[in-house]
């Protein structure tokens, strides 16, 4: 094993306050590089540094490009600092206290830092990802070079750039001085005195916090557990507040004890709260001294790392990249797996990056997973997928800020990027993405099924951001699930309608849950379609769940972009369609009543060609899922029908296709099946494709 320090050697370079590698390695120690601990992407500040010394070290990280391969985490230990600087790509920010409060920032780090002729009106930080701040406290000053306004703090980012336990003795913005496009974002455990302007951020989700007001809304901003949050309100302002958050845990984080030695606080679990964490200090949770820990660099692999896990230890990675040769597999119970600056783990042989079993506890934070160039099925694997999964309501596994690409930095692709066989699991600030810029994107290059697949109950998903999949982005087989918040755009890229069918219906819709399913609930969840490629792209539903009495979905909206194409319902077949001219369809609440008259529902088969006839014919299948009987006439419309193609055996109804299934006077009894034939003639021999609606006449 590589790289195992121990708690005396580790207290020794503490109290003699000397930076090792950074003196080692030639480099001064005003910089606060140090590669003792937790190698050369790490660095540790204190009050004997100099404000020009931390903001010329700060300026430099801030350098690196979307797709750059450095990785830094910075570490501010207790006290006060002057400090006006920029955070970059990869790039973490956090305090070393046990408190917000303890390490202070006169001043303001943000991603929106330099002139203004940098960030002119209407700037596109749309794509402002990849870094965070956390445990710090901050007494803002006017950032003048930006036009900011006075005691305010900015945080213009879009996915994967939290902010996590944070006090601002002042307000934030969300995005930069011009309301620049942008597509945030997440907010956890934090007070912010003054008000919170989102402005243009398209999306928000604030979790377990305290405000002094929040102004500004676009299409979904959420808010569960937040203290000074607007009052319930959707659509325009679309505000979705929930007055707690039903159970949730914070992220783990390092921090120094009174006698100058590293640990890392695991929070406890919470539920039904409200508020942060950390009122009384730490707040409620372990500390867990950092000789418990495994600490990785790069150069080890992931058999090293293995080896420390199965004898007990904790692992943090520390900032780099992991080129792993086989899964890095988690077995113990409440194991804690910390990622320090957006440490990447890339699979180079098709198998996964990181397994979980089905064990209590267990808790990862702080990671990207990148595709690899061979295929995995899935790249995060939690639970056992062969096994009878137990209940982990009591201490569930946590993922927090773990972020998937499927390409962008590097080719890549996968069929599933995070697979969930573990009931109870929560997950906390997820964005998976198949890229739909960088490096190795194509519809057949970075391929990629679903984001998140969910095979366990009773999951919970707090701020979960899945994007540009090709088949459903989500998956939602286990019941007892729960979403609050969920941003999704659906695939830029699709080729043709023929290339993105669910069967017989266009298009996948984003967030699936199975017809199984009995109960699930899904608050603030937005869809979002660009079809860029000019072809007209039609997706049915953004949204499709079962329409029974204990499956709900609260606030919901798709919205056309750009591009071509639409999105002809919000959930299942309610909602209007988004659609240029028409872009953004709100649906306030669908289902949680039980049907009991005129519930039909319809399942078409695939198409038969007979070339005799030179027709194509299949059937519709027709059953009454109420608990009353169907009087007829019922007839299923054919709409969307491929333009040039022709049912040869129908009528129409209201000006559409149609077959009539159940005539006057006849009826279907409850769980009753019906099948209807259909026929179409095709010359031009095109793709076949219709959304089936049942209606009665």
């Amino acid at each position: 094993m590589k790289n195992l320090v121990t708690q005396s050697t580790i207290a020794k370079f503490l109290r003699s306050g000397v930076v090792l590698g950074a003196l080692a390695a030639g480099t001064s120690p005003a910089f606060g590089q140090t590669t003792s601990l937790f190698g050369a992407n790490v660095y540790v500040f204190d009050q004997t540094m100099s404000s020009a010394s931390i903001q010329a070290t700060l300026t430099s990280l801030a350098n690196e490009p979307q797709f750059g391969t450095n990785r830094y985490a910075v570490l501010f230990k207790p006290g006060t600092y002057s400090v006006e600087a920029p955070v970059g790509y990869y790039e973490a920010i956090a305090g070393l206290g046990a408190t917000p409060n303890a390490v202070t920032i006169n001043g303001f780090l943000t991603p929106n830092f330099g002139t203004t002729a940098t960030y002119f009106p209407g700037t596109n930080i749309t794509d402002t990802f990849w870094r965070s701040m956390e445990n710090l406290s901050f007494n803002p000053i006017t950032n003048t070079a930006q036009n900011a306004p006075p005691n305010t703090l900015q945080w213009g980012v879009s996915q994967a750039a939290p902010l996590r336990r944070i006090q601002i003795n002042g307000a934030l913005e969300l995005t930069d001085s011009y309301c620049g496009n942008a597509s945030g974002g997440f907010i956890s455990d934090s007070v912010i005195t003054g008000q919170v302007s989102s402005c243009s951020q398209q999306q928000w989700y604030s979790r377990d916090s305290s405000f002094g007001s929040w102004t500004g809304s676009v299409w979904n901003m959420v808010f569960s557990g937040v203290i000074g949050a607007p009052a319930q309100h959707f659509p325009s302002p679309s505000y979705t507040t929930l007055a707690t958050t039903p159970v949730s845990r914070e992220r783990p984080f390092l921090y120094l004890d009174n006698s100058g030695n590293y640990n890392v606080f695991k929070p406890a679990l919470r539920t039904n709260v409200s508020g942060v964490s950390w009122t009384g200090g730490l707040g409620a949770g372990t500390s867990i001294p950092i000789s418990n820990f495994f600490i990785a660099t790069p150069s080890n692999t992931a058999g090293d790392m293995n080896t420390a896990l199965a004898s007990g230890k904790n692992l943090i990675l520390t900032p780099g990249i992991y080129q792993l040769t086989q899964p890095i597999n988690v077995t113990s119970p409440n194991t804690v797996v910390l990622g320090m600056g957006y440490a990447t783990l890339v699979p180079t042989g098709g198998l996964s990056a990181l397994t979980v079993a089905d064990v209590d506890g267990v808790q990862v934070a702080g990671l990207v997973i990148d595709a690899g160039l061979i295929t995995s099925p899935v790249l995060f694997e939690v639970g056992n997928p062969a096994g009878l999964n137990i209940s982990h309501q009591a201490d569930p596994i946590t993922l927090n800020d773990v972020f998937f690409r499927i390409g962008g930095a590097t080719a890549g692709s996968a069929n599933t990027s995070l697979k969930i066989d573990s009931d109870n699991v929560i997950l906390d600030d997820i964005w998976a993405w198949r890229a739909d810029h960088g490096n190795g994107v194509g519809w057949t290059t970075n391929t990629a099924d679903h984001g998140l697949v969910v095979d366990a109950n009773d999951v919970t998903a707090l701020g979960l951001f899945v994007e540009h999949y090709q088949k459903n982005q989500v998956v939602w087989n286990g019941n007892g699930g729960e979403t609050i918040f969920y941003q999704s755009e659906l695939p830029y890229d699709v080729p043709s309608q023929s290339a993105w069918m669910d069967g017989a219906v266009n298009g996948y819709s984003s967030y699936a849950v199975s017809s199984p399913v009995k109960t699930h609930m899904a608050y603030g969840v937005g869809v979002y379609s660009y079809f860029n490629l000019g072809v007209n792209i039609v997706d049915n539903s953004a949204i499709t769940v079962p329409n029974v009495a204990g499956v709900t979905v609260t606030d919901s909206v798709s919205v056309f972009l750009n591009g071509s194409g639409s999105i002809t319902h919000v959930v299942d077949n309610a909602g209007a369609a988004a659609v240029k001219g028409a872009g953004t369809s709100y649906l306030p609440f669908y289902g949680g009543a039980t049907c009991t008259t005129n519930c039909l529902s319809v399942v078409s088969s695939g198409l038969v060609y007979n070339r005799r006839t030179q027709m194509f014919s299949g059937t519709l299948t027709i059953t009454n899922t109420g608990s009353s009987v169907a009087n007829g006439p019922y007839s299923v419309e054919l709409t969307n029908l491929t333009p040039g193609v022709t049912l040869t055996n129908g009528t129409t109804v209201s000006g559409l296709p149609a077959v009539q299934v159940i005539g006057a006077g006849a009826s279907l009894a409850p769980g009753q099946t019906v099948s209807a034939a259909v026929s179409f003639s095709n010359p031009s021999m095109t793709v076949i494709s219709y959304t089936p609606v049942v209606v009665n006449q």
